[in-house]
């Protein structure tokens, strides 16, 4: 039995909470800090997951044995190395790679330069700092639109802006390098070609020598039905996906999935845990679009219900350089994630606002996303323990269903998001619109 620490508060954290609590593995199990959905499945601890010394408390007070960053934040900051630097945490397993490993989403630069190196297809770049500002604007002059410009380093998935002409891409980069709009996330700015196909993400987990695959998925990004208005951290995702059929597959398997983990190990980067290949297809080819070190959301929503083995003994095999002794099983069933947000999200959003329903819900997994417990004696007896659930961010709830086919599993998130109801709720109805 491991005492397992799982790191995060949205909803991949809630589907990843709700996988782990199942394995019989799984000895006490905490989420730090988790939300009102992660509660039913372990103990929720108000610590943040930057804040690395209280982390370090909370794993020696409750003996962990595994630590499992969801989000990326804690894994470009070095939280690897922070535990195998210390005598007293280096024996817990980290289920993510180190900070030169998380690199490969933590700077575009970085990734694009380590894909030149294996020759892992992607789309062709420059990057440019303010120093090379003027160089900068002569390249989008003299590349052909629309453009794609890139913040090197994290900025809460809204660093990349897609211009139709050369003046609004012009803007764009001097907003971002010149204005420092993103911090330090855009003191290196890239500009890249832009690929026009059909995005999809494929995850592989390694232990960084051998690895395994898990279900394909794809996510609606824009806020607006037929992939219109502003781009959001995900509105719903599906698994399988019609496109990578099994000649597809396989050209990904072996021009960006073997190259990328025989890179990582050529080069002696320390890497185990899980890789998100953003890709996308272009005339029946693959191109890598961005690397990220960790599950996507709310790609895992739709993956790990899919996902028949034992995550933990996954994860303990990881440990043991032995995933070449695993086989990775799906179920052959149909996964639909449909998102609930705020009225508002991606701009300004109020936070408080009660959901109800929850008990009408029937063949669909709530995965809790922006969502906390709420004490009732603030509008009802001071004395009542009661808790009401509130939304606390712009993406609230991910529903998702199974079915037989992509259509049947749709109609069941569908019917079930409309049970849940709070002021402002909005959802996308054409989840999965060009496959149906």
């Amino acid at each position: 039995m491991k005492n397992i620490l799982l790191l995060g508060s949205g909803g991949r954290e809630c589907a990843l909470a709700w996988k782990i609590s199942q394995s019989p593995l799984c000895g006490t199990f905490f989420i730090a800090p988790g939300n009102a959905g992660t509660s039913e499945y372990g103990i929720n601890l108000p610590i943040g997951v930057n804040d690395f010394a209280a982390l370090k408390r909370a794993c020696l007070e409750y003996k962990i044995d595994i630590l499992f960053p969801g989000p990326e934040d804690p894994l470009v900051a070095g939280i690897y190395d922070y535990f195998k630097n210390d005598a007293t945490l280096k024996h817990i397993i980290i289920v993510g790679p180190s900070k030169e490993g998380a690199q490969l989403e933590g700077s575009k630069a970085f990734s694009k330069k380590f894909m030149a190196r294996h020759n892992i297809p992607t789309a062709a770049y420059q990057e440019f700092t303010a120093e090379s500002f003027e160089r900068g604007v002569a390249y989008i002059k003299r590349s052909e639109p629309p453009y794609v410009i890139k913040a090197d380093g994290l900025a809460a998935g809204k660093g990349v802006v897609i211009a139709q002409n050369s003046i609004d891409a012009v803007k764009a980069f001097r907003a971002m390098v010149m204005n420092q709009q993103f911090g330090d996330a855009s003191k290196t700015v890239v500009i890249e070609q832009f690929l026009d196909g059909i995005e999809l993400s494929v995850f592989a987990f390694t232990d960084g020598e051998h690895y395994i695959l898990l279900p394909e998925a794809k996510d609606y990004k824009r806020i607006g039905e037929g992939d219109t208005g502003l781009n959001t951290g995900g509105m719903g995702a599906i698994s399988p996906v019609p496109i990578a059929d099994d000649e597809f597959m396989k050209k990904v398997n072996e021009r960006i999935v073997v190259p990328t983990i025989n890179g990582l190990k050529a080069e002696k980067i320390i890497y185990q845990g899980f890789i998100f290949f953003g890709l996308i297809k272009v005339k029946g080819e693959p191109y890598v679009i961005e690397y990220n070190c960790r599950l996507g959301d709310p790609e895992t929503e739709v993956v790990l219900p899919r996902l028949e083995n034992d995550l933990v003994e996954l994860i303990i095999k990881m440990e043991e350089c032995k995933l070449n002794e695993v086989k990775a099983e799906f179920s052959n069933k149909t996964a639909a994630t449909v998102m609930l947000v705020s009225e508002g999200y991606p701009g300004d959003y109020e936070k408080g606002r009660v959901m109800t329903g929850f008990e009408h819900v029937k063949g669909s997994y709530l995965f809790h996303a922006g969502t906390r417990e709420s004490p009732k004696s603030k509008v009802k007896n001071l004395n009542s323990d009661e808790a009401e659930i509130v939304t606390n961010g712009g993406r609230v709830l991910a529903i998702t269903s199974l079915g037989d086919d992509l259509k049947q599993a749709l109609l069941k998130s569908y019917e079930n998001a409309e049970m849940i109801k709070y002021e402002g709720k909005y959802c996308r109805k054409d989840i999965g619109w060009e496959f149906l």
